[in-house]
């Protein structure tokens, strides 16, 4: 392995906070005796495209400082490839580095963190999705909370979280279950009206809202958890749960196993890792041992 790190940061996200937050972590890597080289993209494509590069280049690891979407644009460039991926959480929601259980916000921790893996060859390979040739590690939504997604997206004020709790609103007082086509590993479809579906490789989305509890993305498989056709009363009781993973206990929810997914629904867009895919359908495939992340 080289002893060159590249770290890569889009410093657009987060109000700025990937790129100061990159200082604390190269100082991390420098002290453990690595070279690091910090790539800053003008925009997130352009950030991919250096990540790329420096993958060609032979770099010994790809070190993401930001969110889940930074995380996800350095997962297009590692997938697939023998080099490893570290993460520095400071983003908002961090669901793929508690999916690994590495620190969150918290830089320099998170710079010792892998460091030291890296010293210490502590990589492991994980499962991944994939939605034609875009990767993604955590959960793939589609449903109620991609409406709500859509509708904070298109909302220029307020800022932050709360833009989105406004959407929640609005979206709760228009809501009415979505007539969804499911297949599973080829099976039968499934025709029925649920509030969500989300394809799980890992458990969590929304900053530790546990939608797929159960699932390991070490296994070959999805969980597939439908959240069936409630009223807006019961999603309001429901919801709380979700943060513990409760939610699966209900009756209007089941979940599945599936290696692959078929999604169709009209006017539901799929997120991945928080990022839009586009609208459903979709197809989805959980691909084993996808990408070789670093430590704990």
């Amino acid at each position: 392995m080289s002893s060159e790190i590249t770290i890569v940061v889009n410093p657009t996200a987060g109000r700025g906070r990937g790129a100061h937050a990159a200082r604390p972590a190269a100082s991390a890597l420098r002290d453990a005796g690595f070279r690091v080289r910090t790539v800053v993209g003008v925009s997130a494509p352009d950030a991919l495209a250096r990540a790329r590069a420096a993958v060609a280049e032979g770099t010994g690891a790809l070190v993401a400082v930001g969110g889940d979407g930074m995380v996800n644009l350095a997962l297009q460039a590692v997938a697939g490839t023998p080099t490893p991926l570290g993460v520095v959480a400071v983003g908002t929601g961090n669901d793929f580095a508690r999916t690994l259980g590495l620190p969150v916000r918290d830089p320099a921790a998170a710079g010792r963190a892998v460091a030291e893996a890296l010293k210490g060859a502590r990589l492991r390979d994980i499962d991944l999705g994939r939605v034609g040739d875009h990767w993604f590690g955590t959960v793939l939504a589609s449903g109620f909370d991609s409406r709500v997604n859509d509708r904070g997206n298109r909302m220029r004020r307020p800022a932050g979280r709360l833009k989105y709790d406004l959407a929640m609103l609005a979206e709760l007082a228009a809501f009415k279950p979505f007539p969804y086509r499911i297949g599973l590993d080829g099976g039968e479809v499934r025709e029925i009206e649920a509030t969500l579906v989300a394809v799980g490789n890992g458990a969590s989305y929304g900053g530790g809202m546990r939608i797929c509890p159960g699932a390991d993305p070490t296994d070959g498989l999805f969980d597939v958890t439908v959240v069936g056709d409630c009223g807006r009363a019961t999603l309001l009781r429901v919801f709380p749960s979700v943060y513990r993973g409760g939610h699966v206990n209900h009756p209007k929810v089941n979940v599945y196993r599936a290696a692959r997914v078929e999604l169709a629904a009209e006017g539901i867009t799929g997120y991945a890792d928080g990022e839009p895919l586009g609208p459903l359908p979709l197809s989805v495939r959980c691909v084993p041992g996808a990408v070789r992340v670093v430590g704990p």
